[in-house]
């Protein structure tokens, strides 16, 4: 199971049964087992106990749809084609008008399963694009319940339709519609309604002694965010932590209801997150990233840097807390090889076969790049990260209110122009210091020795790099959600307007 700030969940299960979970913009220091003082996490803390908690686990992007497309692809968004060309070091993902989406030349994790049988699910976002070719059931998932953007809006659809939600293959309504979202307190059962399809989901392919994959990929905690009535006013941090506490009651339901069925000793768990917590959406819509610099949209520590458990009772050593440096990458390489499956040969592979230290608690020594759109930002290379370019957000968004490092501002590190260090790196010892305040001096020889190591390693990974065809260029209002598979049934189909691509602007 497999959970994150946009909290996700990924279950695994053997022989008959499997998970993985993916949550919503959750950050690291969201999680009582990482310092939160709050008491909002009792499952996921018990998790932690019961299983291996990693403290130094990445997304492969600071933002949501490149970071799945990593995800399921076991690839680096430069390489899968989520980024985009049109300008420098920017973030791109899928919002309504895009155009684009997953590639039909890249390989998701449940097209492999399927050769052992495995019967998969994805419950929640889905953000690899809306457009019909590019959703779930046509890239290896046999189910499908949830939505393929973000839940903003409502809207007016004079411009612009609200999100769908999809059973499947056909739209079952749409947010603030069907699916309420209340713009006033953030009430909404749709973290209720995603955990009781993941229940049910689990519950029939262990009576039907069936391997599965479940994706479960709940949103609240991203911005609007949302809790039940149940939730809501309970928690110390505003509507977030409502959220938070709802996320962390569903992670508990879900591995106690394995418990119970008896296949919990069969199935690999996994919980992280898709990107740092949106530090921009205010003191009662953002998370916490601990003692890392920055969140979402950025590479320092805060947007990169995410929550993550890994649990299999019998197999994972209970309380066990790795010092191994693992990626969202991994969880393609890694599942594939717990199902006795490889990864494809014919690409390159940026995942890890984690299973070495699930089992044995081994370290595998390997480089995580941080990339912005179509610039490699930055590289950490054992304890040490050299910033090639450093940038927070432009001084334009930064006056109209828009801050990704609000109360951390590091004078020349969280710069608000895109500044080049490729001649003599910023590099910094995340050990000594986590929040990234001070770069060693170029004058020392640390400096020095650490520069010989990083730049071997960059030389080697830009010699080998073939960027993918970039996704996520154009955009056009005519391709969004106006009218989805199975609108017809419901009466909810809208005209769009006509067709007038255009090159999209992404500001950060």
């Amino acid at each position: 199971v497999f959970f994150g700030l946009l909290c996700s969940i990924l279950l695994l299960c053997f022989g008959s049964h499997g998970a993985f979970s993916l949550l919503f913009q959750m950050g690291w220091g969201d999680l009582g087992v990482f310092g939160q003082p709050a008491m909002e996490t009792p499952n996921l803390d018990l998790m932690a106990s019961q299983g291996m908690l990693f403290p130094n686990f990445y997304t492969a992007n600071p933002l949501c749809s490149p970071s799945r497309a990593a995800l399921l692809t076991g690839r680096l968004p430069i390489r899968n084609g989520f980024y985009t060309t049109n300008a420098h070091a920017r973030n791109a993902y899928t919002p309504q008008e895009i155009v684009g989406g997953i590639s039909k030349d890249e390989i998701l994790l449940p097209q492999i399963l399927k050769k052992k049988g495995y019967v998969s699910k994805i419950v929640g976002k889905w953000h690899l694009g809306h457009r019909e070719q590019f959703l779930p059931l046509n890239h290896g998932f046999d189910q499908w319940f949830g939505a393929p953007n973000c839940h903003f809006g409502p809207y007016n659809h004079t411009y612009r339709p609200n999100i769908p939600l999809y059973n499947n293959s056909k739209m079952v309504g749409r947010y603030y519609e069907e699916f309420e979202i209340s713009e006033k307190t953030g009430e909404s059962n749709l973290t209720q309604i995603y955990l009781e399809e993941g229940l049910n989901f689990i519950r029939h392919q262990a009576m039907a002694r069936q391997p599965f994959f479940l994706y479960w990929a709940a949103d609240a905690t991203h911005a609007p965010v949302y809790a039940s009535k149940r939730f809501l006013g309970k928690s110390q941090r505003g509507r977030y932590g409502d959220a938070v506490m709802e996320l962390d009651y569903s992670v508990g339901q879900i591995l106690s209801w394995l418990v119970t069925l008896g296949i919990d000793k069969t199935t690999f768990v996994f919980f992280t997150s898709d990107n740092g917590a949106a530090l921009t959406s205010g003191p009662h819509q953002s998370g916490s990233n601990g003692p890392f610099l920055c969140g979402k949209e950025t590479t320092f520590e805060g947007g990169m840097r995410e929550p993550a458990i890994a649990w299999w009772p019998g197999r994972i050593p209970a309380g066990t807390v790795s010092s191994q440096v693992g990626t969202v990458m991994d969880l393609f390489t890694t599942s594939l090889a717990l199902a006795g499956l490889v990864a494809p040969d014919d690409r390159v592979i940026d995942g890890l076969d984690l299973r070495p230290t699930l089992f044995n608690n081994t370290l595998t020594d390997r480089p995580v790049f941080y990339y912005r759109g179509n610039q490699m930002m930055a590289v950490r290379v054992g304890l040490y990260k050299a910033h090639y370019w450093t940038w927070s957000n432009s001084w334009e968004e930064f006056k109209k209110g828009i801050n990704f490092c609000p109360g951390q501002e590091v004078a020349g590190v969280t710069t608000h122009t895109q500044q080049e260090h490729t001649m003599q790196p910023l590099i910094f010892h995340l050990g000594r210091d986590p929040g990234e305040k001070y770069p060693i001096s170029v004058l020392s020889e640390e400096y020095l020795a650490v520069l010989r190591r990083v730049t071997s390693v960059v030389e080697q990974h830009q010699k080998t790099l073939i960027p993918g065809q970039p996704q996520l260029n154009m955009c056009d209002l005519a391709v969004m959600n106006w009218s989805p598979p199975g609108c017809e049934q419901l009466g909810k189909c809208l005209k769009p307007p006509p067709s007038q691509p255009w090159k999209c602007d992404w500001p950060h």
